[in-house]
């Protein structure tokens, strides 16, 4: 038998444990104190979605090479064609958090339908820790790939699990403090990506030659247009990193404030408003990543986005050193590092929302 644990002790751990979450118990007492407006949880939901610009358009050339605009074209159709429809679907089915998985809970029967949303939630749980692990270390490779900072080479593990930490840190401080922070940061990101790629489509219009540089690579390596998109199909897999931001929107809708009449069986506006949320990060995402595929694609040499080159894993970041300078250059990195780094606030507001959704529903949470 051990100490045991004073009455003091467990309200105190308690009332932190719940400080700053809690919504689906708030919403059954027919408030909800941490709602926002939209656009702000968008940049919440938006950091691990727009984060992915820091790597995609390397992994993409790396993939794909000259094919890599087709293929980015590709994966922006099937996104505005396929997931956001289907997304705004999930999110006047499911308005209180539950995601696409309520929707298949309800097609099976009880205990068919508990397994398997108890392996989907373990797959969804694997996938959000991948997008918090995999975004510091990327954050962590921008770190040690500027000019300025490349002596903490060698330094990359305790680098990220530090990262990793700060980020847990913030999220103690409770759901607000951490949709601030995002606004924030989504906000000078995309900035810097717009001036980013308006210079590199500069350079491509003042030097036509590296575009049809680009169109006899590509016709030298796939002739017939159909094979083209039969490539950069087989490709899609490889590129679509940043859609779980869509299942990580509907997961958070109970942070998303609706109109002042919503009801907690019709919240009308709450859903109406989710889908602006998901309709504008999908057309900001498509704009810059179909951008960023040509201009990446067009103006950095191949052999840089192989590993160990300058450009492997941070394509844009190289555009911005060698266009518009270090200083600049080392300015777009923290930015890139600081939404890298956050993009895992992203995957743990939807674990943190969808996760108490089901499991004491199933007598498989502790009372607190």
């Amino acid at each position: 038998s051990g100490p045991r644990t004073g009455p003091r002790q467990v309200g105190r751990l308690q009332r932190w444990l719940l400080r700053g979450e809690g919504a689906e118990a708030r919403e059954q007492a027919g408030h909800d104190q941490h709602a926002q407006p939209w656009w702000r949880v968008m940049c919440l939901t938006g950091v691990d979605y727009f984060s992915t610009l820091g790597y995609q358009p390397g992994i993409a050339a790396l993939a794909a090479g000259a094919l890599s605009p087709v293929a980015t074209l590709i994966l922006v159709l099937l996104t505005l064609g396929g997931a956001l429809p289907i997304y705004r679907r999930v999110a006047g089915e499911s308005p209180h958090g539950e995601g696409s998985i309520a929707m298949l809970e309800r097609l099976l029967p009880w205990w068919q339908g508990k397994l398997f949303v108890l392996a989907l939630l373990g797959f969804v749980a694997t996938g959000f820790v991948i997008t918090i692990t995999l975004s510091a270390a990327d954050a962590t490779a921008h770190v040690v790939e500027n000019p300025f900072t490349s002596f903490l080479h060698g330094y990359e593990v305790p680098l990220t699990l530090g990262l990793i930490a700060l980020l847990a840190a913030v999220f103690l401080k409770g759901f607000s403090e951490a949709i601030g922070i995002a606004v924030s940061i989504v906000a000078a990101y995309i900035l810097l990506n717009l001036v980013v790629l308006g210079v590199g489509m500069a350079e491509i219009a003042r030097d036509p030659q590296v575009l049809a540089n680009w169109r006899d690579a590509l016709f030298r390596a796939h002739s017939n247009p159909l094979v083209m998109v039969g490539a950069a199909l087989l490709l899609f897999p490889k590129l679509a990193l940043g859609l779980s931001g869509f299942e990580t929107g509907v997961a958070v809708m109970p942070l998303v404030k609706g109109d002042p009449d919503d009801t907690e069986a019709k919240p009308k506006g709450r859903i109406r408003n989710t889908r602006k949320l998901l309709a504008v990060a999908a057309l900001i995402m498509s704009v810059l990543l179909s951008a960023s595929s040509v201009v990446t694609t067009v103006l950095i040499p191949a052999d840089a986005f192989k590993e160990g080159g300058e450009a492997n894993g941070r394509a844009l970041a190289y555009l911005a050193h060698e266009y518009l300078g270090d200083v600049f250059g080392t300015v777009y990195d923290v930015s890139t590092i600081l939404i890298l780094w956050f993009a895992g606030a992203s995957a743990m507001a939807g674990l943190l929302n969808i996760v108490p959704r089901y499991l004491p529903r199933y007598g498989m949470a502790p009372e607190w």
